[in-house]
Formats: C-alpha cells, sequence, structure tokens
C-alpha cells in the first residue's frame, strides 16, 4: 500500500498482519478511483475517516491538501498502524486519531463542534452499517454543509438511494466492493 497522489506520493504505509482478521485496507487503485471521482485536490479540507484501519484514507486526504484529518476506529492494531503512518508521513501536527467505537467518537466529536467536508467509512463488510452511519452523522451533526460522505461496504448490502436526508449521488464497484458516496439532499 502506497500513498496514491500529493505531497507524500509513493510513501509506502504499514499494513495489516497477514492474520488480521479485522482490517481490511482499501486497495490502492480503489483509492485513486475514489479520489478522482471527488477531486484530486482537498485544500483545506476537514476529513473524517471512520473505521480507519490503516488510516490510508485519511492520510491520503491529508498528502492532497486537507488541512485535518480525525481517523477513528477502536481496534487496537488497527490504531497502531494509524499512529506509525501517520508518524512515518510526518502528518501528526495534521491528525487526531481517536480510539473509540465510530459511534461514540461521533458524539464526541458532534459535542467539540467538529464539522467535516469529507467523511469516508469503510466498516467491516459483515457489520452492514450503512444507514447506521448515516444516521449517526445526522443525530451528531459532524458533516459540513455541501459536504460529501464516502462508504465502503460490501456489494451485498444495498446503499440506499436516499436516507436521513442523504442522497445517493454516485456508486462504484470493485470486485466484492461498492463505494457509495452521499450528499445532504
Amino acid at each position: 500500500m502506497r500513498i496514491v497522489a500529493g505531497s507524500a506520493r509513493g510513501r509506502a504505509l504499514a499494513g495489516p498482519k497477514a492474520t488480521s482478521k479485522h482490517i481490511r485496507p482499501t486497495a490502492d487503485r480503489v483509492r485513486e478511483t475514489i479520489f478522482n471521482v471527488l477531486g484530486q485536490w482537498l485544500e483545506g479540507q476537514k476529513v473524517l475517516d471512520l473505521y480507519a484501519g490503516t488510516g490510508a484514507l485519511g492520510l491520503e486526504s491529508v498528502s492532497r491538501g486537507a488541512s485535518r484529518a480525525v481517523l477513528v476506529d477502536s481496534d487496537r492494531e488497527a490504531l497502531s498502524l494509524c499512529r506509525a503512518n501517520t508518524d512515518a508521513l510526518g502528518f501528526g501536527a495534521r491528525v487526531e486519531i481517536l480510539s473509540q467505537p465510530v459511534e461514540r467518537a461521533l458524539e464526541t466529536l458532534g459535542r467539540r463542534g467538529d464539522r467535516f467536508e469529507l467523511i469516508f467509512a469503510d466498516p467491516p463488510y459483515a457489520a452492514r452499517v450503512v444507514e447506521t452511519v448515516l444516521e449517526g452523522l445526522v443525530r451528531h451533526g459532524v458533516l459540513a454543509p455541501g459536504g460529501t460522505v464516502v462508504i465502503e461496504h460490501d456489494k451485498r448490502e444495498a446503499a440506499p438511494e436516499t436516507h436521513e436526508g442523504f442522497e445517493r449521488v454516485d456508486q462504484r464497484r470493485f470486485g466484492d466492493t461498492l463505494v457509495s458516496l452521499f450528499r445532504i439532499a
């Protein structure tokens, strides 16, 4: 795994152990396509990476100019990888790592008044939480006006056309993975 573009382009990211059952990193080509759809540069945006795993999506965002990224995960190995990758890229001043379950992290961020222009969620496929994630974002008010939500999920989990005020504006398939993009309708 590598950073695809930006200030850290080509830099390697540490990945999970081969025996890891909890971390499924986003493939480089999937990340590249996501950023092609979103736009190559994210100058000044604040990014939230839920179920961060290795932190690849949030760190790719910082490499592409995001002013800040918050990486959220509760798995010990994932948190270790997020810290190691953040440190290796020298992004520590622009990255915050929250060791909390996603719902509690959304509550924390909402209470702090944090708002994000771009939110990634890459939950474990078995969790089937696309709608739950959208509901949590609305409940805690962490999506900035005009912001975008990108959720990776299993192809067998249907992402709704609309939900909780969100409208699905794009969807791409990569093997068993679907990437659904949502905006507030």
